[in-house]
């Protein structure tokens, strides 16, 4: 088995790296760099935990939970938490609730659903926060089109990101010359075939969501997004951060 070392430890370094980012005195460029080492070491930290889980199953099996997400733009935080799940090997499916808000459930092997559940946590608070400071153009007919197409902007961005790093990690780890490539490849490759098998054993009959907007907000949402820390471990317990809540 090849891991780049174990598991919690590598986690560990990416909280460390986080704080390091977060810290009020480092300058703009050096919380990037933090923050981008911080994304590469949780990439790898999902590869260790399968290589691991394949010669200890015990250690991480397939999962899923359940999560309802409240109003104001729920809509919108749940194409946030499908596209991050999806970039995190994991898969969700959108459900039609007759509560107000969304409903989505998530499948994964448990330490992708965390993962996942850390960066989805984050995401989310900044997201808000940059919202909230995102001044609409005095020129726009819809405020609220405007907000909406600037967080899918946002969210298109975190998301392009976190795939980024995902596939960057993969393809060092598979890359030729590597010892434990081709069983790497297996290894994420039958992960993936399991949870698409248990998606279809609970969802026979799916179809796609088409996310469209009118509003002219994206491009700056897109920007923010493309500064937003990807992955932060701040997990506050307000409401809607965490996918814990309804979790089974």
């Amino acid at each position: 088995m090849l891991l780049t070392e174990a598991p919690e430890r590598l986690l560990d370094r990416v909280r460390k790296l986080l704080a390091q980012a977060e810290d009020d005195s480092v300058t703009p460029a050096e919380a990037q760099a933090f923050t981008a080492k911080a994304a590469e070491l949780m990439a790898k930290y999902g590869i260790d935990r399968a290589l691991l889980a394949a010669d200890q199953p015990e250690t991480d099996q397939p999962a899923d939970r359940m999560l309802d997400i409240d109003n104001p733009w729920a809509r919108e935080k749940a194409h946030l938490l499908c596209g991050l799940a999806s970039a995190l090997r994991c898969q969700c499916i959108l459900l039609s609730s007759s509560r107000p808000g969304s409903r989505v459930h998530i499948f994964g092997y448990r330490s992708d659903i965390d993962r996942t559940d850390l960066l989805y946590t984050s995401i989310l608070i900044q997201m808000a926060h940059g919202l909230a400071g995102a001044k609409v153009p005095d020129w726009s007919s819809s405020p609220r089109a405007w907000r909406r197409s600037w967080l899918l902007g946002f969210a298109t961005a975190v998301v392009s990101r976190v795939r980024q790093a995902e596939h960057s990690a993969v393809t060092e780890a598979t890359a030729a010359g590597n010892q434990g490539r081709d069983r790497t490849a297996m290894v994420l490759a039958d992960r993936s075939l399991v949870i698409r098998q248990h998606v279809e054993r609970a969802y026979p009959v799916t179809r796609k969501a088409r996310v469209t907007y009118s509003g002219s907000g994206y491009r700056d949402g897109y920007e923010r997004g493309q500064r937003a820390d990807i992955g932060t471990t701040r997990l506050s317990p307000a409401r809607d951060r965490s996918l814990s809540r309804g979790s089974r």
